[in-house]
C-alpha cells in the first residue's frame, strides 16, 4: 500500500461517522447552540496518577473522560488546549481533536504527552456528545458490535520466580477473584537486574537486552507451571516488556511454543517494525504489540508489514476512541485483529471498552494493577463485571459519573474536587 493509497483509505475509514444517520438529525438540531465553557483537569492517585477531565457546557451539561498517565499532562490540558478549545461546538470532535493537535505540535506532529492530552479531551467530548444526543457512545462510533467486551487479568511480578508454588499460588489467587475472569496475563521478564542494582547473576548488564539460559528456563518454567494450573484450554499471554534483542527472544518464544500462550507481548523496542517483523516470522507464538505508538502514522508501518498477529491499542494514549476506530480498521484489512492495553481508572477503562464494541475485528481488553476501590471510584448502575465481561448499558455517554467521596479521599497531593 503506497502513501496515496494509504490516506485515501484511512480517510474513508472515517467517513460517516460524525454522526451516524439515526443521530444527524438530532446533531443538527442543536449544532452551534452548545458552546464549551471550561475543561478542567483532576489527578486522583490509583494505580497511577489518573488524568480525569472534564468539560462543561453553557447548557449544563458536561463530559468526562481520562488522559494517560504522566507527567505535564494536567499542565498540558488546562494552560494550552483548554485555551483551543473553549467556544467551539463539542459536537465537532474531530475537528478539534486535530485543532488541538494542529496548534500544540506545529504540523500536527502527534506523540507523547501533546497526544495524550488530546486523546484524554477527545474522550471526555464523546462522553458530552452522548450526553446531548442520548446515546451511549458507542453508537456514535458508527454503532457497536458487540455488547459485551471480554478482559483479561493481568497479574504482577511473582516474588520468586523460580519457586513453582509461587506461579501456583498466583494462578489461584487470579481465579479466585469474584469477577471470575476467563483470559490472563502473566509476567514474562523475571530478570531482576532491572530493579535490582545489586543483582550479580552471569551474563547480565543492566543495560544490555540479553537472555541468558539460565533466564530462559526460568521463565519457560513459570509459564509451564501457569499452564498446568490453569488446565489445556485457558487463555494467558506472556508480558517481556520490550526488554530483549531478536536474537534472544526468539529463542525464548521458540520455548514458549508448547505452552500455547495467546499471545508473546512486546517481545523487543516498539520503534522498529522491521524487528518485529523478524520476530514474528521466525516463531509459533502469536505477537501482540503497539501500546507505545500513537495514531495511524504511528501504527501504519507495523501494519503493513504484518509484524504482529494483534493490534494493542492504549485508547487513551494512542489517540482516542476515534483514532483507535480507525487504527483497528486499518489493521483489519490485514485481518490483524484488536486489543486493548488499559492502566488507566474505570473513566478511560470504560471509554475504552465504549471503542471496543464498534471494531469488528476487536477481541479482548486487558485490566492491569489492580486496587480494591478501583471500581467505586464511578457510579454504575449493576456490576461492573460478570464473568470476565464488561456489559454496555443502554445509557448517555459512558453511562457513568465519578463518585466524589471516593475521589476526594484519593486525591493526588495538591489537587482538589473540580467540582
Amino acid at each position: 500500500m503506497n502513501r496515496r493509497t494509504f490516506f485515501r483509505s484511512t480517510a474513508a475509514l472515517g467517513a460517516g461517522f460524525l454522526f451516524p444517520a439515526p443521530y444527524q438529525r438530532l446533531a443538527a438540531a442543536v449544532k452551534g447552540k452548545i458552546k464549551i465553557t471550561d475543561v478542567k483537569c483532576m489527578i486522583v492517585h490509583g494505580t497511577w496518577d489518573w488524568n480525569l477531565i472534564k468539560i462543561e457546557t453553557d447548557s449544563g451539561l458536561y463530559g468526562i473522560g481520562e488522559a494517560y498517565w504522566g507527567w505535564g499532562v494536567k499542565d498540558l490540558v488546562v494552560n494550552k488546549m483548554k485555551d483551543i478549545v473553549v467556544g467551539e461546538d463539542p459536537l465537532n470532535v474531530d475537528k478539534l481533536y486535530t485543532k488541538m493537535l494542529m496548534q500544540s505540535a506545529g504540523a500536527g506532529a502527534i506523540g507523547g504527552v501533546t497526544m495524550t492530552a488530546a486523546s484524554g479531551i477527545e474522550i471526555a467530548l464523546w462522553d458530552l456528545c452522548g450526553r446531548i444526543l442520548e446515546t451511549p457512545v458507542c453508537n456514535l462510533l458508527g454503532g457497536r458490535f458487540r455488547d459485551r467486551v471480554r478482559f483479561y487479568r493481568t497479574m504482577p511480578a511473582v516474588e520468586h520466580p523460580d519457586d513453582p508454588s509461587a506461579w501456583r499460588d498466583q494462578v489461584h489467587e487470579a481465579r479466585s477473584e469474584k469477577y471470575k475472569w476467563t483470559a490472563f496475563k502473566f509476567q514474562g521478564d523475571h530478570v531482576p537486574v532491572t530493579a535490582d542494582p545489586e543483582f550479580k547473576e552471569p551474563g547480565h548488564d543492566p543495560y544490555a537486552r540479553n537472555l541468558t539460559h539460565t533466564d530462559i528456563r526460568r521463565i519457560v518454567k513459570g509459564m509451564e507451571t501457569v499452564r498446568e494450573t490453569l488446565g489445556p484450554d485457558a487463555d494467558f499471554a506472556v508480558e517481556a516488556h520490550w526488554r530483549y534483542d531478536t536474537g534472544d527472544v526468539i529463542r525464548l518464544a521458540r520455548a514458549l511454543e508448547p505452552v500455547k500462550p495467546m499471545w508473546l507481548e512486546d517481545p523487543v523496542p516498539p520503534d522498529n517494525a522491521e524487528a518485529m517483523a523478524y520476530v514474528r516470522r521466525s516463531v509459533n507464538v502469536p505477537i501482540c504489540t503497539g501500546e507505545n505508538l500513537y495514531g495511524r502514522q504511528g501504527f501504519r508501518k507495523l501494519i503493513e508489514l504484518q509484524a504482529c498477529d494483534a493490534v494493542h491499542i492504549d485508547v487513551p494514549k494512542s489517540g482516542g476512541l476515534l483514532e483507535s476506530k480507525r487504527i483497528s480498521d486499518l489493521a483489519e484489512m490485514y485481518y490483524i485483529w484488536t486489543a486493548c492495553h488499559n492502566p488507566a481508572s474505570p473513566v478511560g477503562t470504560i471509554a475504552s471498552a465504549h471503542a471496543a464494541s464498534s471494531m469488528r475485528n476487536f477481541r479482548i481488553h486487558e485490566l492491569a494493577k489492580w486496587i480494591d476501590w478501583w471500581p467505586d471510584l464511578v457510579v454504575r448502575q449493576g456490576p461492573f463485571w460478570e464473568n470476565g465481561y464488561f456489559t454496555i448499558q443502554d445509557k448517555p455517554g459512558y453511562g457513568i459519573e465519578l463518585n466524589p467521596d471516593v475521589a476526594k479521599a484519593h486525591l493526588a497531593p495538591g489537587e482538589t474536587w473540580w467540582g
